[in-house]
């Protein structure tokens, strides 16, 4: 569906209007110490990579492929992998919970076949942990979201083994390709079916 939107988009970038994204398009502060990760998979990353570059406490975020068993996955096949983002950060700002927190909600968390127009497994969303103590924190914060939401989240805890990073084309997406981002991500629902569960 990603691909058939952005060919859409293609056709239709000198009449498709920039729409809101109530996004900080600077850069992240690069004076930061960028010591710890978080790696989540929340649909198509370009979408995680830019909900995530807002944050101040955040660093530049790479889009990539985990969770499956496949050596050197590519874009083309990427089979039992999913789509997602490894997020730097500064633990003197922020935390892994804060941003798990953060992740919750910027995602359908009760989706287990995909993310909004993207279906099927590399799609579907996770948080990785690397230790007991992102175990539990991640673990703390899936339970708030059901309780939030009053519904069972289907998105799994997993361990971290190993992250890909994705093509360059990939990295930055948002960025070197606007009009086509957001049509894409407009035409996605994203940003409609989050507001639904989680408010403004």
């Amino acid at each position: 569906m990603k691909k058939t939107l952005i060919a859409a988009a293609m056709g239709l970038a000198l009449v498709v209007p920039l729409f809101a994204m109530q996004m900080n398009d600077d850069n992240p502060s690069e004076d930061g110490n960028y010591s710890a990760f978080l790696v989540v998979a929340g649909g198509c990353f370009w979408c995680v990579e830019a909900d995530f570059e807002k944050l101040d406490a955040v660093g530049d975020v790479l889009s990539g492929y985990a969770g499956g068993s496949k050596q050197n996955p590519t874009y083309r096949d990427h089979e039992g992998h999913l789509e997602v983002a490894k997020i730097p950060y500064d633990p003197s700002k922020t935390t892994y919970r804060e941003l798990v927190d953060y992740f919750f909600r910027h995602i359908d968390p009760l989706d287990d076949g995909g993310q909004f127009c993207d279906r099927g497994h590399a799609y579907t969303t996770a948080v990785f942990y690397q230790n007991a103590d992102e175990f539990a924190a991640a673990n703390a914060s899936k339970a708030e979201a059901e309780a939030a939401l009053g519904k069972d989240v289907v998105t799994p805890v997993r361990e971290l083994q190993k992250f890909w990073i994705a093509e360059d084309y990939h990295q930055d997406y948002y960025k070197k390709n606007p009009i086509r981002y957001k049509f894409y991500r407009t035409s996605c629902g994203r940003d409609g079916r989050v507001e639904e569960l989680w408010g403004e």
